[in-house]
């Protein structure tokens, strides 16, 4: 569903912009700096794993145009999974990269099946993480079996040369219940 559907799209903010802040723990995850990948390994003692949902082009965003300084309206690559812990969904992640930049950048997003694309992000010392922003994620943004209003959402890009790859990502109810008991 596009941006503009929406009555008010989010607002994405930084670290010094969120007020009130988010309790610890929820800021701990919400502005890790490390891969979330990782993290998530760590946290389900080695179950984790990516189930892709939806990939290939789409229209972006007008919230993704604006981070990634691309024309509105522009063509991407969209990729959206879950990353799961235990067999359940923890997050929801939706990745993009606009076409005139994916293509002949070398970088093949449609290749990756069920692995982690933050790990080969994480792995490419070529790419430079952007600043982390969060938002409350629109629920009409979400997979049916997913939607909730009011999820935390974070969001970076990752650049390389000329190519942005933005990656936004949802934490789950079930996440949060896991996190509070590790």
């Amino acid at each position: 569903m596009p941006s503009s559907a929406l009555a008010h799209p989010p607002r994405w903010l930084n670290a010094v912009q969120l007020h009130p802040a988010p309790a610890p723990l929820q800021r701990d995850w919400l502005f890790g700096q490390d891969s979330l990948t990782r993290r998530l390994t760590a946290l389900s003692a080695g179950r984790f794993t990516v189930q892709p949902l939806v990939q290939g082009w789409q229209s972006l965003r007008q919230d993704e145009c604006l981070a990634l300084q691309v024309p509105s309206g522009s063509q991407g690559w969209v990729r959206e999974v879950f990353l799961q812990g235990d067999g359940d969904n923890w997050v929801f992640a939706r990745s993009v990269a606009a076409r005139a930049a994916l293509e002949g950048s070398g970088l093949d997003l449609g290749k990756l099946g069920s692995r982690s694309l933050g790990e080969l992000l994480f792995s490419d010392r070529a790419f430079a993480r952007g600043e982390l922003q969060v938002c409350r994620y629109p629920a009409a943004w979400l997979p049916a079996e997913v939607r909730t209003e009011q999820l935390w959402g974070r969001r970076s890009c990752f650049r390389r040369d000329g190519l942005g790859v933005l990656v936004a990502e949802v934490f789950l109810p079930a996440f949060w219940e896991r996190a509070a008991q590790a």
